[in-house]
């Protein structure tokens, strides 16, 4: 009888033990990853401004539809247009326990030199809402439509006072001087006046102190109801709804003319991608809620979901043609 080989005990243990360890990860395999403390949602504004509601509308709905299994906390850094906020956030590079809801604020700080910090110094997480540039008359004025606005611009355009809040170079800024180009006229001669609030600007279109106000549509609700002005144009991609559902775009009436406030969501540099998936997934779950949908609408905001890659695409489009007409006005720094 031929003997049998004796295999040495350790041997078979080494054997065992490999087979009882995982299987090693796949090239290109990403490890999950979710939040592990509180989360911090900062904005740039003190409480009760419409950023900060939003947050706290995010903050709450996450919380009772259970979208983050950690508590989310509202930060509030307000000052200098939201780059005391930024500043803020860029000290935790690479922690996605914290995140801020944005404004177009973000790309017009940077050009116009208020901060060095450009849109590509954060994290594109994913586009919430738009809030679209009306133009306002008061109901007694002789223009009655975008064409006829966009003639005056051409040949006259210091002759109508125009008003703005809260800061020349934002979108309400840009938004008119997207007509003036599109008529035709020279954007340097606008004859633009900077309130500190979209109510003190409604006030001075009231009074006849100004002849035309470009202030995000949903302001211009209750006026339009109440028979005290009219809106020639909104600067949205197609008609609302609502209220404002007669309203015209600017394309209809011959003008390429898109301006919005947008409420993103941004996150600190250096996040991996595995952070970004898992807030992109909570964000697009949120934006489904009817709550959400609700809440944005009585806000007068539209719901525009996008995520991180499509964001960031965004980006660096609308930043280069908010550099070009800011720099046509002389702003760009």
């Amino acid at each position: 009888m031929r003997s049998l080989h004796r295999i040495p005990v350790t041997a078979i243990l080494l054997s065992l033990a490999a087979l009882a360890l995982p299987p090693p990860p796949c090239l290109g395999q990403t490890v999950a990853w979710k939040p592990a403390r509180p989360v911090e949602l900062v904005v740039g504004v003190s409480p009760g401004g419409g950023i900060d509601r939003m947050a706290r509308t995010v903050q709450r709905l996450m919380h009772e539809r259970r979208l983050v299994e950690v508590p989310m906390t509202v930060v509030n850094k307000p000052g200098g247009g939201s780059t005391i906020a930024q500043a803020y956030l860029q000290q935790h590079a690479g922690d996605a326990h914290y995140l801020e809801i944005s404004a177009t604020s973000l790309l017009t700080n940077h050009i116009v030199g208020k901060t060095a910090f450009g849109h590509r110094d954060f994290t594109p997480i994913a586009m919430l809402t738009d809030e679209y540039i009306g133009f306002l008359v008061r109901a007694d004025s002789p223009l009655k439509t975008g064409k006829e606005l966009l003639s005056l611009l051409r040949s006259g355009p210091d002759s109508l006072p125009i008003g703005i809040a809260t800061a020349a170079g934002n979108t309400n800024h840009i938004a008119v001087a997207l007509a003036a180009r599109a008529g035709g006229g020279d954007v340097k001669k606008l004859k633009v006046v900077i309130f500190g609030s979209g109510g003190e600007a409604m006030t001075a279109l009231l009074g006849g102190h100004v002849g035309l106000v470009a202030t995000p549509s949903a302001n211009a609700v209750p006026h339009l109801q109440a028979g005290r002005m009219r809106v020639l144009a909104i600067a949205a991609p197609r008609r609302l709804e609502g209220a404002l559902s007669e309203v015209p775009t600017w394309k209809e009436q011959g003008a390429d003319i898109v301006v919005a406030n947008w409420r993103p969501v941004i996150g600190p540099k250096g996040l991996a991608a595995p952070q970004v998936s898992y807030w992109e997934s909570a964000f697009a779950k949120l934006a489904q809620t009817g709550e959400w949908k609700s809440e944005i609408a009585r806000d007068g905001s539209v719901g525009n979901f996008m995520g991180s890659r499509e964001l960031a695409s965004r980006f660096d489009a609308e930043y280069a043609q908010f550099k070009s007409v800011l720099t046509e006005l002389g702003l760009a720094k």
